[in-house]
């Protein structure tokens, strides 16, 4: 509906009313609720997806050794993000009370995800990359722990305060939460880790991701009816593609791939030569079986710490600790 309000005649003082231009547009409240209801149902599924993957990348790593591989910057910003939708959601739910039921679910279901299985996974991280000492008391790892969740809530309301006060760039800060992979593969780089994530987490992480923001900047019938922004939608699509690919060549050719063999650090060579006239025990400590050291092959491998072991027995024990099983110092990256 269109049209103009004047005012009709003038007062005693000669003033008159400022005229009104009227633009207003009708909303089909069943239409509108149906989208919303939609939605939620699509948050809900993803959340479930979420979930499941979750679930299969915690097995990929339930060892100390494959957990140590995993970043936990990189869970720690997922569970922020999954934090901040659940408030979202709930807040939302709280203001259209007609549609509370449909928004406490999705809410809820990222409660769980958040506060179950990525809190969870993120104390296990933390757990297998602490040292561990023998003379250590409770109340040391209890205060180290105090911290870690002190820290994580302190970013997470720090957060919400630096989003609504730069709220005009919310984009730009959306990129930024958006580059989640980037310390795994930092540390990847930095560690010369071996697979520390599943593939499957890869990529079905990168696709769960992106379905609220595209829906929200790209879908031109969302129910919150923002004009969709398809540049913003593809820039995020290709940077968190970037970042899977990366993370999947990491996967399959090595941690560092594409840094130049120049200037990477020297790295220890478990098949370096050796004295063979040494005394030196022969027995593999992992299989008890002999090691035959008469001919210089890739079925034995050396540690830093002079230990001899089977090549397949070695590396599927450094699947698990990544220590000597002899000596138990630790060991560096295969």
């Amino acid at each position: 509906m269109e049209g103009l309000m004047e005012s009709p005649s003038v007062d005693d003082d000669g003033d008159c009313f400022a005229p009104l231009l009227l633009n207003a547009t009708s909303v089909n409240i069943e239409v509108y609720y149906n989208k919303a209801v939609n939605y939620t149902l699509m948050v809900t599924f993803v959340s479930f997806l979420q979930v499941l993957l979750l679930i299969r990348q915690m097995e990929h790593s339930n060892t100390q050794s494959g957990a140590a591989k995993v970043s936990i910057i990189m869970i720690g910003q997922q569970a922020i993000m999954d934090a901040y939708l659940c408030l979202l959601h709930l807040t939302a739910g709280i203001l259209v009370e007609s549609l509370f039921n449909a928004f406490a679910t999705a809410a809820f279901f990222k409660f769980v995800v958040f506060s179950i299985f990525e809190m969870r996974y993120l104390l296990a991280i933390w757990k297998a990359s602490r040292p561990m000492n023998n003379g250590e008391g409770w109340e040391i790892m209890r205060r180290e722990l105090s911290v870690l969740y002190s820290r994580f809530y302190g970013i997470l309301l720090g957060g919400i305060l630096l989003m609504y006060e730069f709220h005009n760039y919310i984009r730009p800060i959306l990129l930024l939460i958006y580059s989640f992979w980037v310390p795994q593969i930092i540390t990847n780089v930095l560690r010369d880790s071996r697979k520390p994530l599943h593939p499957h987490y890869i990529l079905g992480m990168t696709v769960t991701r992106l379905a609220i923001p595209l829906y929200i900047f790209g879908c031109p019938y969302n129910f919150m009816r923002i004009e969709p922004d398809k540049s913003w939608c593809i820039c995020l699509g290709v940077f968190l593609g970037l970042q899977a690919s990366i993370l999947l060549l990491q996967h399959y050719f090595g941690s560092r791939w594409f840094i130049p063999r120049q200037i990477l650090p020297e790295k220890y060579s478990y098949y370096r030569r050796f004295d063979q006239d040494s005394s030196h025990s022969t027995d593999c400590v992992i299989c008890m079986t002999s090691i035959d050291l008469t001919q210089r092959s890739n079925d034995c491998m050396v540690t830093p710490c002079d230990h001899f072991f089977h090549s397949g027995c070695l590396q599927r024990w450094m699947d698990i600790k990544m220590e000597c099983p002899t000596c138990r110092r630790p060991l560096p990256p295969a």
